[in-house]
């Protein structure tokens, strides 16, 4: 049980459900889901296949098809977490260098110093990643750095994503690719009432047990999806922010999206 370094008294959930009406509004945001990552990072991979079904591998790869890689791109994968998808991103690159030319350089970052643990003992020593602790609103990268930008499943923990997509613009260089993965509530009703149970009422208990959770972590989760903007508004945001030619391909009938935005 983590407790306050000054006292013996359980620290407060990351999430309670008076919190949970809007994550997206609390003032506390970035604090409660870093507090939150932080104590789900060891079970985290394995709540990830579990819960998806193992599908998140696959949307994974739909992510890097998007991006269309070229051999010499540099990529940024904010919101690494456990670096699954930097991982993706680095093994695509080494299989388009067969002829020996060094690997292009894939970075993660993340705001959570424990999930960063997790992706750095993952990390393996003939994938060209780099790890680093850094905030999505305020990059620590020059202008025109890279040439794809991806976030997975992260753009709605951020405080505030026009912020953070205004960053990726930044960052990117001309005919740079911007690649979000997100979940989406389905609108077919049959696929949504089956959502509805899954992960209003049976993921989170599941998931809960299995990373013997005290957060409130696998309460925010699906929470944050419902009271998160629609794929109309992301796409909108993108546009707003400057990326062009935007599109959003759904998958597995409607529980993600995986977005795709260029800077001329």
């Amino acid at each position: 049980m983590t407790t306050d370094a000054s006292s013996s008294t359980p620290a407060e959930p990351a999430w309670t459900e008076p919190r949970l009406t809007n994550p997206h509004a609390d003032p506390e945001k970035a604090r409660r889901v870093e507090q939150m990552f932080a104590a789900i990072a060891p079970s985290y991979d394995l709540n990830n296949r579990v819960h998806s079904f193992w599908r998140d591998q696959a949307w994974r790869k739909t992510a890097v098809k998007r991006a269309e890689l070229k051999p010499t791109d540099r990529v940024l994968d904010v919101a690494c977490g456990t670096g699954d998808l930097t991982f993706a991103f680095a093994e695509a690159l080494n299989q388009q260098q067969a002829d020996g030319t060094a690997s292009a350089r894939v970075v993660g970052v993340d705001f959570t110093e424990a999930m960063l643990d997790v992706a750095r003992d993952k990390q393996a020593a003939s994938l060209q990643t780099e790890f680093r602790f850094g905030d999505a609103t305020a990059l620590e990268f020059e202008d025109a750095s890279f040439d794809v930008i991806s976030i997975a499943f992260g753009i709605r923990n951020v405080t505030d994503p026009l912020k953070a997509l205004s960053e990726f613009y930044r960052v990117l260089r001309p005919g740079g690719r911007l690649i979000v993965l997100e979940f989406t509530v389905p609108t077919n009703p049959v696929m949504r009432m089956g959502y509805n149970f899954y992960c209003g009422w049976l993921m989170p208990k599941t998931a809960t047990l299995i990373a013997r959770d005290k957060s409130g972590a696998y309460k925010y989760l699906p929470r944050s999806v419902s009271t998160f903007t629609g794929k109309a508004q992301l796409i909108e945001a993108m546009q707003q922010t400057g990326f062009e030619d935007v599109t959003a391909k759904g998958l597995t009938c409607g529980i993600a999206a995986c977005y795709r935005g260029t800077k001329r």
